[in-house]
């Protein structure tokens, strides 16, 4: 697995927490190369599939938010599906995975993806020790034919201490904008913090490869971790800037006989 070079791993002590200012105009430049990329992709047709897992509170879905707040939600498209249907559970695994795979010009990221099999599932029970192997031994055949057809496959595993997770589940038990994000799941995932780190461990030893490695983010400092990922992705995609029209807006056309009519509209009330 691709080892971490940051301060942390190499022993010195983390940078301070990223202020909100320095955050904004950061991501505000990425947010602008992220866009060139866009175009890069519509113009190219080329197929890029990001995948995201991590532990819980680990930040995916802000660092998805972060990504996919500037550009065209017709290009970049977000997958997070919700657990399988009876249906779906007598499918071959990968299968409903696959029906959201990128066509030609488009981003495809997934917020969990078919590693939950290495993971959650594995982890509380929902799949026998056999189908954890199985899936295990099959991922890096399917990932070589994701990557033989063309698409662009990008795999990032977001990674929150003990202390800082324990810190993100009280902020959410005690606010009431957060509680939507506390499930019974997560408590149940939190007292299993150990049997999680084997689950991942395993996932790592069988599936980082050549063709479809892992790449990890330290996000105690959920700022500066989407801000490395945003960069870290750019850096994978061989993108270039595309030539811009010059853009002019036409002349308005002249009101002729229009006149406002006067209807009785219900506006909303303004207390702000």
């Amino acid at each position: 697995m691709t080892k971490s070079t940051d301060a942390a791993t190499a022993g010195q002590n983390p940078p301070p927490k990223m202020k909100r200012k320095e955050y904004e105009r950061e991501l505000e430049k990425l947010a602008a190369e992220l866009v060139t990329l866009q175009e890069w992709v519509k113009a190219t047709g080329a197929k890029v599939m990001i995948v995201f897992e991590g532990r819980d509170t680990a930040g995916k879905g802000g660092t998805i938010k972060a990504i996919t707040e500037r550009v065209s939600p017709r290009v970049f498209r977000v997958v997070a599906l919700p657990a399988p249907t009876e249906r779906e559970r007598s499918q071959m695994y990968f299968q409903r995975y696959m029906q959201h795979f990128p066509a030609a010009g488009e981003v495809v990221i997934f917020d969990r993806s078919w590693y939950n099999r290495a993971g959650v599932e594995r982890v509380m029970g929902f799949c026998t020790p056999e189908e954890t192997d199985r899936f295990l031994d099959q991922v890096p055949l399917v990932e070589q034919y994701i990557v033989d057809s063309g698409i662009i496959l990008l795999k990032y595993w977001l990674e929150v201490s003990a202390e800082e997770q324990t810190r993100r589940l009280e902020s959410r038990i005690d606010d009431p904008r957060k509680i939507w994000k506390l499930s019974d799941m997560d408590l149940l995932s939190y007292s299993k913090w150990h049997e999680y780190s084997h689950a991942r461990d395993a996932m790592f030893r069988a599936t980082d490869t050549g063709w479809a490695p892992w790449f990890v983010a330290k996000t105690d400092d959920k700022r500066r971790g989407r801000l490395n990922v945003i960069s870290h992705l750019l850096s994978q995609i061989p993108y270039e800037e595309l030539p811009r029209e010059h853009i002019e807006l036409p002349d308005r056309e002249e009101p002729k006989e229009y006149k406002d009519p006067r209807l009785p509209l219900r506006y909303i009330p303004t207390p702000f």
